[in-house]
């Protein structure tokens, strides 16, 4: 199939004629990560969750290094399918460095960007070198391992040390699904070592910034702090939260999510 014929699995949820809210999970996630916030956001938006390419249901395809353009051009035409014109944009993780590239391609598009402990670049090339190098080695046991053995490694890392045993656990098994054909087909194209500092961004775009960060995440705690000597966002803390808020704390996330879009809106 013609790449521009490819579309990203998605899950609407909402009434289409309220505003649209475009969420993209982290690597390793799917549209399914966002089930637990679809009651309360689907009463104000009209909620949009995607697969990224080689994960969930999307299909993997072959990247270019870096692959950042390719994969936010599959979500332009994906949305266009949907008839999503204007959005608001809330990305994690992964999802959160992919949604800066999407406002680089399309920024007349987006009503508003809520990043959810995401890298806005390292900045100098010896710090790429250095990722890509690290990533490489989790892409070799990506290639070597069982996934439920890859994935028992990785959320292993310092991020997600604030996990409990048992939300580990229900994290590992529930990502077993993935593939290793279709997690490698993305991870290498999209490490941080193949992205550019894009600090700058938010100094560029008419849109309104908005970070969230868990206070138990030192190294995003900090990230996000300096950004925000950099460049116009507003961050947004959550007790008791680590890496990863929308699982650990949904209804709060939910809550302030709302709050600020809403707001935004007037």
């Amino acid at each position: 199939m013609d790449k521009t014929e490819l579309i990203l699995a998605s899950s609407c949820y909402g009434n289409p004629s309220k505003p649209a809210l475009v969420l993209l999970h982290g690597f390793l996630g799917d549209k399914q990560d966002w089930q637990a916030l679809m009651p309360s956001l689907s009463q104000h938006f009209y909620c949009v969750c995607l697969d990224l390419p080689g994960h969930g249901n999307s299909p993997s395809i072959t990247l270019d290094k870096p692959g950042f353009i390719q994969v936010s051009q599959l979500i332009e035409h994906t949305l266009a399918a949907l008839n999503v014109s204007r959005f608001h944009l809330l990305g994690y993780s992964l999802g959160g460095r992919i949604a800066l590239h999407i406002v680089q391609l399309m920024p007349d598009k987006i009503l508003s960007v809520t990043l959810e402990s995401c890298h806005y670049g390292l900045d100098n090339q010896t710090l790429r070198d250095d990722r890509i190098q690290s990533d490489e080695l989790w892409d070799e046991r990506l290639q070597n391992l069982t996934m439920s053995e890859f994935l028992s490694l990785w959320y292993r890392q310092g991020v997600f040390a604030d996990l409990t045993d048992d939300t580990r656990s229900q994290l590992i098994k529930r990502r077993a699904n993935n593939t290793a054909a279709g997690l490698r087909s993305i991870y290498l194209a999209t490490s941080l070592g193949q992205q550019q500092d894009l600090s700058n961004l938010p100094n560029q775009s008419a849109s309104n910034w908005h970070y969230f960060v868990g206070k138990e995440d030192q190294k995003f705690t900090h990230l996000a702090q300096r950004w925000q000597h950099k460049a116009p966002i507003t961050l947004h803390y959550f007790e008791n939260a680590g890496h990863n808020i929308h699982l650990t704390s949904s209804q709060a996330f939910c809550d302030t999510l709302t709050l600020h879009l809403l707001k935004d809106r007037t």
